[in-house]
């Protein structure tokens, strides 16, 4: 037996009980956002290690919050852009610290060594 190509019949639920939460969205989403965001656009400048540190961590703690909350806690969207910045923040930083060690590894290399004398002094 096939079935007809087309929307497939999406199942019924039932009632919700009365004594269900209203699903919300989560604050740590949010924050988790705003600080993937800070992290990204302060990144090159080193200082964004810390934001995005502290949005991975709490990234993780919403992603358990909202597995636990059964549905009711929204704002996975958030949670994943807001990922996704801490870890541009993050590699931004790296490139902006490699970048540093690489210039001045250079300019450790063209500046003389030991005592730069006189021409005329033996």
């Amino acid at each position: 037996m096939t079935t007809a190509p087309g929307q497939v019949p999406v199942a019924q639920q039932g009632p919700r009980h009365p004594f269900d939460p209203e699903p919300v969205r989560s604050t740590k989403a949010r924050a988790v956002f705003a600080l993937g965001l800070i992290g990204a656009f302060t990144g090159l400048f080193v200082g964004g290690v810390v934001p995005s540190i502290i949005a991975l961590r709490l990234a993780r703690q919403a992603r358990r919050e909202a597995y636990a909350s059964g549905g009711f806690l929204t704002g996975a969207d958030r949670l994943r852009r807001g990922e996704r910045l801490a870890w541009t923040g993050l590699v931004l930083v790296a490139v902006a610290v490699v970048a540093a060690v690489v210039i001045g590894v250079v300019r450790l290399a063209d500046a003389p060594f030991g005592h730069d004398y006189a021409p005329n002094i033996d």
